[in-house]
């Protein structure tokens, strides 16, 4: 595949390596989305979860195989999860229709040719469910915009929920909702909480912030700090307090 390809990016294969330290203490699975990621891997038995990391959105219930290049990872993993296996999306060491569903969650955007790795799911699950996100609703994150401009630069090649559902050959596109208080701290969960960016081990377990340079994040957190001991953060903002849900372009690829 040429260089120019959309779908293939420079990998990060050290990044977890590294949050992967921090990752349990604010990356804990959210119920009501578990429960929509439940209910669109419908009664499939054997699951490969790839990208696995410690082993979120994992049903407990189920003959799941965990499948992630990081070995910090792979380690913190509870061993009374579901069996590991290092490896990457590109090259699964699996044989095809191994497994009855193929789950990948927030993982898409960190490997290193898209195309290849959505062809792979395909090859050994009929069933696919990928947990994937929206750059254009990224980018209009307040986070971003006002904070940390320079994430856009990281997450520029990331296809569309679109584009990787056509390289899937999806049945549907679902919302996933941000819950006002969802206990999955990806990068928009603290849509409504503003004060959590300001803990190092918070913005630690957020790859788009740890894959920053420290300078960078500081700036932005200094100003953060400034905007809400002054007011400007919820001057600007303010109107989210309000709502319960957000939709920050977080979306669940299902293939049937």
């Amino acid at each position: 595949m040429s260089d120019a390809s959309p779908w293939a990016t420079p990998s990060h294969p050290g990044v977890y390596d590294t949050i992967g330290t921090r990752y349990a203490l604010h990356r804990r699975p959210d119920a009501r989305i578990a429960a929509q990621i439940e209910r669109a891997l419908g009664d499939a038995r054997r699951i490969c979860n790839v990208g696995a990391g410690l082993g979120a959105y994992e049903p407990a219930d189920r003959n799941v195989i965990a499948l992630d290049p990081s070995l910090t990872m792979l380690g913190k993993r509870d061993p009374a999860l579901a069996p590991r296996v290092r490896g990457v999306a590109e090259a699964l060491p699996f044989a095809d229709d191994a497994f009855d569903a193929v789950l990948a969650i927030l993982t898409l955007h960190h490997w290193l040719d898209r195309e290849r790795g959505c062809a792979e799911l395909e090859r050994i699950a009929p069933r696919r469910v990928v947990f994937h996100f929206d750059l254009a609703r990224h980018y209009d994150y307040w986070l971003v915009n006002d904070y940390l401009p320079e994430i856009r630069t990281l997450k520029a090649s990331t296809p569309t929920s679109q584009e990787v559902a056509t390289a899937l050959g999806a049945d549907r596109i679902e919302v996933i909702p941000v819950p006002e208080n969802c206990t999955d701290g990806f990068m928009c969960a603290y849509w409504k909480r503003p004060e959590a960016y300001l803990d190092p081990d918070v913005r630690a377990c957020i790859s788009a912030i740890a894959q920053l340079e420290p300078a960078i994040v500081d700036r932005g957190m200094r100003a953060l700090e400034a905007d809400l001991a002054s007011g400007a953060w919820h001057d600007r903002h303010g109107d989210l307090l309000d709502l319960d849900t957000m939709d920050w372009g977080y979306r669940l690829i299902v293939a049937e």
